[in-house]
This record gives C-alpha cells, structure tokens and sequence, in this order.
C-alpha cells in the first residue's frame, strides 16, 4: 500500500482539516498497490488550494502497468474537483496526466514491478503534474503519420499544456520526471 499524504508521514497523521481518501487499482494485477492521497482543505476564501501556505499536493504511485490508467484519470479527476477550474482545464489536466502515464508505462517500463509516480501540485495559481519513471532514457516528440496509432502523445501534452519538461529524477533515485503546467482560470 503506497500512502501519500501531503509531505506527511501517513494519512491518519495529516495535518488539520484534510481527509484521506482511498482509491482501489484494477482487481486481479500482481502486486497491485492502493493509493492513498490527502485532499487539502479551503482556505479562507473557501476555496481549495493553499493551506496554510503550502500548495496542494497528491503524490501517488502505482504500478507500470496500462490497466492502471483509468484509475490514474480517476484519480486526478478526484483530486481537482475541488479545485474551482474550468471544466475544460481539468477535462486538459486528466488528458495530459493520461498522456504521461501511457508513455512511462509503454516507454519506460521494462520489469512487471516497475511503477509510476504521480505528483499533482495546486499552488493557487498554477497546476503542475510530474509522472516520473525509472528509466533514465528521455521521451522525445517525434512526427507521426497520419495512419501510425501512436506517437502523438508530447505533441497532445504540447498542445493542452503552457508549459512542458523534463527534470532528472528525485535526488536518490532513478530514472526520470516528465512535467506539465496549466496556469488557472476561475470557473464561472
């Protein structure tokens, strides 16, 4: 079971005011994990993000594996519905998220126990996902062919994105970290 609770060490012990909340990968996976992620609580003007000057954060990791995508989308779905973002902003984050993911777990995985992480950051201002993987080898956006059924993927990250990257990976560990940003619009 892989907890993830905003910097803390484990839900239960997350600080005032945030809730952990559960979610269940595909049934039937070989060390298949459950994510547990903190959502943050509004803040003074009522709306989710900030709290107590820290941004809003889900981490999570799953395994490598392509059956795990709908839970990811459900996962960042979850986690910006309490964001107040246009819809259209967060239909673009779960696509982009979806994007990344795919690529790791088709371009990066190499072993069945291989896995994924996810960090999701709301700093009130501007969302950032990162999927980092293991493998150190960098994605790079190729021209795909109108008839190929794949190699679209950086291109439709470009495209929904403002801003797109790369980062080596977290200090002591290996691999690497592909990155998106979306700055905020309010909902109306």
């Amino acid at each position: 079971m892989t907890t993830v609770t905003d910097g803390q060490p484990n839900a239960e012990d997350g600080p005032a005011g945030r809730t952990p909340t559960a979610l269940a990968g595909p049934p039937g996976i070989p060390g298949a994990e459950t994510a547990t992620w903190t959502a943050g609580a509004a803040g003074a003007s009522g709306q989710a993000g900030d709290v107590a000057g820290e941004p809003l954060r889900l981490r999570s990791t799953v395994p490598a594996d392509p059956s795990w995508a709908s839970a990811v989308r459900r996962l960042v779905s979850a986690h910006l519905a309490g964001l107040r973002l246009p819809a259209d902003q967060c239909d673009s984050a779960v696509l982009a998220t979806d994007e990344l993911f795919a690529n790791a777990v088709k371009h990066a995985s190499t072993d069945p126990r291989d896995t994924v992480t996810l960090t999701v950051e709301w700093s009130g201002c501007t969302l950032r996902v990162t999927v980092a993987d293991s493998s150190p080898v960098l994605p790079r956006r190729r021209a795909a062919d109108a008839a190929a059924e794949s190699g679209r993927g950086l291109a439709i990250v470009a495209a929904l994105a403002d801003d797109w990257g790369m980062a080596p990976p977290e200090p002591g560990r290996r691999g690497k970290r592909v990155w998106f940003t979306l700055r905020g619009r309010t909902a109306r």
